[in-house]
């Protein structure tokens, strides 16, 4: 019989780890479908919490920063298992995609003309559709009425005239204000307990650490002129100042290192590759960091892209958990909540247009496979994975590029 739900007790960093190991070995399909696999495995498998409690904690990384999927992850391991917990649950997820990554930025620098084949053009009509499914699915859940919808095609056009982090950071605020203004949270439910072994004065210490790093680091890379430190610097800003997840950091990875020197196909080839691999596609930064030109490079660029972009999301999701009970009932901050969420399906759409459509669709035959790709995956349910293999392996045959 799996144990009571929320029960208040942790457990060693071992188990933790190796349950979400196998998570990270199997899980395809993006952050929709990983929070679909915790449920089942955590929720109804091992029972380490009610269903209410895990609803409570995927809202919150929703609302968060960073990688909506990991956070949630690292959640319930800190839920279980503390800080130890949280880690070992982050390292589970996250290492086997890491690892492939790595692996494949190793294999390009040494294969010369793997990056500009044809089979990347497949693999960057395929991403148009798995982001045209995400921003569907998002929009779908945070934009249910004509009020959040107008939102978020007022974020989209904001977000496309002010690219970069200045613009994200003013479509957030834009929407955080027109949903303290403008929006009613539904009546409030009775919440399920979230049992977090983290003191609250450890928890304001993680959010004080998050707020220092994102000042701190950009003034001490500049100082200092550091390739490693420069590399950290720029892929914790990168995972600190993105809403709504990997495919919303692409323009801002993108802005960090194809300036710095990389080969804009080795950027759009390890994206690609970021799709058919299972676990968090911010492990993409891993396969950065090894390729990246300002930067160490090899394995030890890897874990320093790989640390720096996740970290924030860590420092954030360990230090609000536990100060989030009493937060989430507040109506005020409820009504604010559903306009930043309705905002982040705006720059969902605004990353979709440029640089998702721009870079892939150029000819009728392009828009084809993109919208059967679309098809396959949303309406037949094939893997993602399978419908990236299938459309490299279709245009390296057919030639298209």
């Amino acid at each position: 019989m799996p144990p009571s739900p929320d029960a208040r007790r942790t457990e060693t960093s071992w188990p933790i780890f190796l349950a979400f190991l196998r998570l990270g070995l199997t899980a395809f399909g993006g952050p929709i479908a990983h929070l679909e696999y915790f449920r089942r495995e955590f929720v109804e498998r091992r029972g380490w919490l009610s269903a209410q409690a895990y609803g409570d904690l995927v809202a919150l990384c929703q609302f968060l920063p960073g990688p909506a999927s990991s956070q949630t992850g690292i959640g319930l391991g800190l839920m279980r298992g503390g800080l130890r917990g949280a880690l070992a649950a982050w390292l589970g997820f996250t290492l086997p995609s890491a690892l492939a990554m790595t692996l494949f930025a190793l294999l390009l620098s040494h294969v010369a003309g793997l990056a500009q084949g044809a089979w990347l053009h497949g693999l960057k009509l395929v991403a148009v559709a798995v982001v045209a499914q995400a921003l569907w699915g998002m929009g779908r859940s945070l934009c249910p009425d004509r009020e959040r919808a107008s939102l978020a095609v007022a974020a989209a056009v904001l977000a496309a005239l002010m690219p970069g982090v200045t613009g994200q950071l003013a479509v957030i605020l834009l929407g955080a204000v027109v949903g303290r203004w403008l929006l009613r949270p539904p009546v409030a439910a009775v919440h399920a307990p979230l049992h977090v072994p983290l003191r609250h004065r450890s928890a304001v210490a993680l959010l004080a650490a998050f707020g220092a790093l994102l000042v701190g680091l950009p003034l001490l890379a500049a100082a200092l002129h550091q390739p490693a430190l420069a590399l950290f610097s720029s892929m914790y800003q990168s995972g600190a100042l993105v809403f709504g997840g990997g495919h919303v950091v692409l323009p801002l990875l993108q802005a960090q290192v194809v300036p710095a020197g990389m080969d804009n196909s080795t950027f759009l080839a390890g994206y690609g590759a970021a799709q058919a691999v299972p676990g968090p596609l911010f492990t993409f930064a891993a396969f950065l960091g090894t390729a990246a030109h300002n930067g160490p490079g090899g394995w030890l660029g890897a874990g320093v892209a790989l640390v720096g972009i996740f970290l924030p999301g860590f420092l954030l999701v360990t230090g609000a958990l536990p100060l989030w009970a009493g937060l989430r009932r507040h109506p005020a901050l409820r009504s604010a909540l559903m306009g930043i969420n309705a905002a982040v399906v705006g720059l969902l759409l605004a990353a979709f247009y440029d640089p998702v459509w721009t870079a892939a669709i150029h000819t009728p035959r392009d828009f084809a496979l993109a919208a059967a790709a679309l098809l396959l995956l949303q309406v037949w349910k094939v893997p993602p994975w399978a419908v990236v293999a299938g459309g490299a392996v279709l245009t390296a045959i057919l030639g298209w590029g």
